[in-house]
């Protein structure tokens, strides 16, 4: 992994994210929980992504590029945060949101606020976002701009890399506090941030498995997205073990990990259903914001609640 210490980046996030006990979620639960408080990383609202970017927009700046194109639904972390780096960084944001245009609230009036190019597809199918962003970048190029084109989420083995960095930097904060967690949960979409975290657990060894809960795509799809993005950051990083055995993999339905080459753990428990609800970006009408409600979280947390909810159903499913 000497890769990243030569990879070019560019300094957005505010780092180290603290890592904070739970007192009154670990008294529910009956067993110990630490929270990685990514949701202060500094950039516009925080959140998972602004790591991702460091290394995206560093590349983007080598390449020459005068605009970032990237997409996804219209109050989407993502694009929010990719606006405001691009920006930041001396690029024009262009965003592709799928279905039509909606009233200008939330992360869509700050994508406003950036200056960012808005476009809607006018199909309501999520994927639909993925051709109209290739189809703008064809015609920036045509009107002579330089666009670096990013696909939902950033999740590319180069973005999923700040995951590598931030696997480090919490290795770090659990040998300060004394800490040997057996299990590491986060809320899996496009998947890039698991691939890094997977991939930064088997190159430090660490002691706990990284379990992705699903909040948007189905589990099979998961498992294959993660499994590849991993062993791809893997390979850019040097580190000569290679691309990740998908063969050892359980069956997705049941969300269980496997093993990698030579029988070794891959360190990732891939992302399992049971908690996807009504659909992305809604409450679950089920019970999970029930469950949520018992995880007493910190005063000042800003998490997004729709895959912050379903993380921590799952997580509280587990462990009851």
């Amino acid at each position: 992994m000497n890769g990243l210490l030569t990879l070019p980046r560019v300094s957005l996030a505010v780092t180290p994210t603290p890592l904070q006990p739970a007192p009154r979620l670990s008294e529910e639960l009956g067993v110990e929980v630490w929270l990685k408080r990514d949701d202060l990383t500094g950039l516009g609202l925080g959140g998972n992504k602004t790591r991702g970017l460091e290394y995206l927009l560093a590349e983007a700046i080598a390449q020459g590029c005068d605009c970032l194109v990237t997409g996804a639904g219209p109050q989407s972390n993502w694009a929010m945060l990719a606006a405001l780096a691009a920006r930041r960084c001396g690029l024009d944001p262009y965003l592709v949101f799928y279905g039509s245009p909606v009233p200008v609230t939330g992360n869509l009036l700050l994508d406003q606020m950036v200056g960012a190019d808005v476009r809607f597809t006018g199909d309501p199918d999520r994927a639909s976002v993925d051709v109209a962003i290739q189809t703008l970048a064809d015609e920036l190029r045509v009107a002579g701009r330089r666009p670096y084109v990013l696909p939902r989420g950033g999740a590319t083995a180069l973005g999923a890399v700040g995951y590598v960095r931030a696997s480090l930097e919490l290795a770090e904060q659990l040998l300060a506090a004394g800490l040997t967690p057996s299990r590491l949960w986060l809320a899996t979409g496009s998947c890039g941030t698991q691939a890094g975290l997977v991939a930064g657990a088997r190159w430090l060894r660490v002691p706990y498995q990284v379990v992705g809960v699903t909040v948007s795509r189905p589990a099979e799809e998961c498992v294959a997205r993660v499994l590849d993005l991993a062993g791809a950051v893997a390979e850019l990083l040097g580190d000569r073990a290679g691309r990740l055995s998908r063969a050892g993999v359980r069956a997705p339905l049941a969300g269980r990990g496997g093993r990698g080459p030579a029988g070794r753990p891959h360190r990732g428990r891939l992302p399992g259903p049971g908690v996807l609800g009504q659909g992305h970006g809604l409450p679950d009408r089920r019970g999970p914001r029930r469950r949520s409600r018992r995880t007493g979280r910190v005063p000042g947390d800003r998490r997004r609640p729709d895959p912050v909810q379903r993380r921590e159903v799952g997580a509280v499913k587990e462990a009851t």
